[in-house]
């Protein structure tokens, strides 16, 4: 198996990363990938506005998911976890201990590279990896790297494979800081990566977190959930707006809600249950043992404390799993627009985007109906909520 190592202090983790990643692990045709933060590192003191690195390795994890490659990808906290200098040397040793029968390739930018000769033990490094060196700038090129290679190959006896990256983001993890010290950067960073930094206040970033534009706070809820769900986040919001804008409902509150309405998705359990008794969550007993309807009460409690939204939203965020009798309008729109946005691929979903255009309680009333039927089927447990916005919407239907 061929493992890339791809180490440096990630404060914080840009696109120009992000690049040099997904380009390093193409052209070399790697197995795994893997990303170790440094803790203090030996060729340089950290900034004094550096994040610290338990924010670091969380900015590395999303950076991890948000690469969407093909190959595994792990984020190790080997050197964050050493007390004094992390040599390169010692943390290949150790990961050599991990993957003893494995070919690794240590990952590198051009300066780098051509000050290698310089590090630590660099002779060890080269017995133990490849040397893998990517171009930071656009003239960077095998002809800028040849002396240097020459040079390791004959003192270090080193394996040198220089990838051009002609993609790469011209920028250093400096200038990134310096941006967002002043309100700018965001044209550098990951959407997750970004929204990570706004919520945690780092690098001198002030975000009131309870006054966050939509992009802010579509960033900020990008950064608490994986990739994968991204997409349907989306999804819901857009649907959410339209059904505002065709039903008469507050677009503004419907895409807040949708924002936020899986923030919390993947919490474990004890995660989903300490979070609503953090923000003063009441939980019946069916909702205390039933992970998948956990998300919807502990994002509640987040958008009511933390983002400061609108109890009209909290309350549509509070409802979107299970449903209730008597909904208001936010709520049968977030409530469906979760089911029926577009990149849901069940069976029922085309029925559901038909009736909310023209009959949005009839729409409501299928999706609870799915939700019984479903969990009968597959032996789940039901909330008797779902029964009771059932029984409330036929009875008051037939009404009319």
């Amino acid at each position: 198996m061929k493992i890339g190592v791809y180490g440096g202090t990630f404060d914080p983790p840009h696109l120009g990363h992000m690049a040099a990643a997904r380009g390093a692990a193409e052209r070399l045709g790697l197995d795994k990938l893997l990303l170790i933060p440094a803790g203090l590192p030996p060729h340089k003191a950290l900034s004094g506005c550096s994040a610290p690195a338990e924010d670091r390795l969380r900015m590395t994890g999303i950076m991890a998911d948000r690469l969407g490659l093909s190959i595994p990808v792990q984020v190790l906290s080997l050197e964050t976890g050493r007390e004094g200098k992390s040599y390169t040397s010692d943390t290949l040793r150790h990961v050599t201990a991990m993957y003893p029968e494995d070919e690794l390739w240590l990952l590198m930018g051009t300066d780098m590279f051509l000050s290698f000769h310089r590090w630590h033990e660099p002779e060890v490094i080269a017995a133990l990896a490849g040397l893998c060196v990517f171009g930071r700038e656009a003239g960077d090129g095998p002809e800028r790297f040849a002396a240097q290679r020459e040079r390791l190959e004959r003192d270090c006896n080193a394996r040198v494979q220089v990838v051009n990256l002609p993609d790469l983001v011209e920028v250093s993890s400096t200038q990134v800081r310096e941006a967002l010290s002043q309100g700018g950067g965001r044209q550098w960073l990951d959407e997750s990566v970004w929204g990570y930094i706004l919520g945690h206040r780092l690098y001198g970033t002030q975000a009131d977190l309870k006054h966050l534009t939509l992009e802010e706070l579509r960033a900020d809820s990008a950064a608490m959930v994986r990739a994968k769900r991204i997409p349907h986040i989306r999804g819901t919001e857009e649907t959410a707006a339209h059904l505002a804008r065709l039903w008469g409902a507050d677009e503004l509150l419907a895409r807040q809600a949708a924002i936020l309405h899986d923030c919390t998705k993947y919490f474990d359990l004890q995660q989903q249950l300490s979070t609503c008794e953090k923000y003063g969550i009441l939980l019946d007993e069916t909702e205390k043992t039933t992970l998948p309807l956990l998300h919807a009460k502990s994002a509640s409690g987040i958008a009511r404390t933390v983002f400061g939204m609108p109890e009209a939203v909290c309350q549509a965020i509070c409802w979107h799993t299970t449903g209730r009798a008597d909904m208001t309008l936010l709520e049968k729109i977030l409530y469906i627009a979760d089911y029926a946005e577009p990149n849901r691929r069940y069976a029922w979903a085309e029925e559901l985007r038909q009736l909310i255009e023209t009959d949005l309680d009839a729409a409501v009333l299928r999706g609870l109906e799915i939700t019984i039927e479903h969990t009968a089927a597959t032996g789940g447990k039901l909330h008797p909520r779902t029964v009771e916005a059932r029984d409330w919407l036929l009875a008051h239907r037939k009404e009319a």
